[in-house]
């Protein structure tokens, strides 16, 4: 079921909201805003990654405005589709009300990979790989939401 507006309901979700989930919230609003109606959350939310915003400022799609949220910040009974973006989330996702579908598609950890840098100039690389993978995933969602059968005219 779409929102009132017409647009899919999504939200990405991941354990801190702080990195990958947002990068995947910037980006379905930033490509595909007519369509979805993107929320992001954590299952145990820990405040915005200063090297995301970073990441994707460089690519011209601002997420500084974000917020790291909780699941009920983003109207769970609302939702259309919940896509998992790290493992844990994956594995302890609650149960959703309404028809809400959850699939899973994960992304390495940007924090986790570049745990060893020694400044944030040589943490970036791993920030921009990952960035540009969710980017790749999110350019396919039209397709992906028609194939689950969740919209046809995304």
């Amino acid at each position: 079921m779409p929102s009132t507006d017409g647009r899919t309901r999504i939200l990405f979700l991941c354990t801190g909201n702080s990195c990958r989930s947002q990068m995947a919230e910037g980006w379905a609003r930033h490509l595909h805003a007519e369509s979805i109606d993107a929320c992001s959350a954590g299952t145990s939310p820990h405040g915005l990654n200063p090297l995301a915003v970073r990441a994707m400022r460089e690519t011209g799609a601002d997420i500084s405005a974000h917020t790291s949220k909780t699941i009920d910040a983003c109207g769970p009974d609302t939702l259309d589709l919940v896509i998992t973006v790290c493992a844990h989330a994956h594995e302890t996702c609650p149960v959703f009300p309404g028809n809400a579908r959850v699939l899973h598609r994960g992304f390495d950890d940007p924090p986790k990979l570049a745990a060893e840098a020694a400044s944030d100039d040589e943490a970036m690389p791993h920030y921009r790989r990952v960035r540009d993978e969710i980017r790749a995933f999110i350019e396919t969602l039209p397709g992906v939401l028609r194939e689950h059968g969740i919209a046809s005219d995304a």
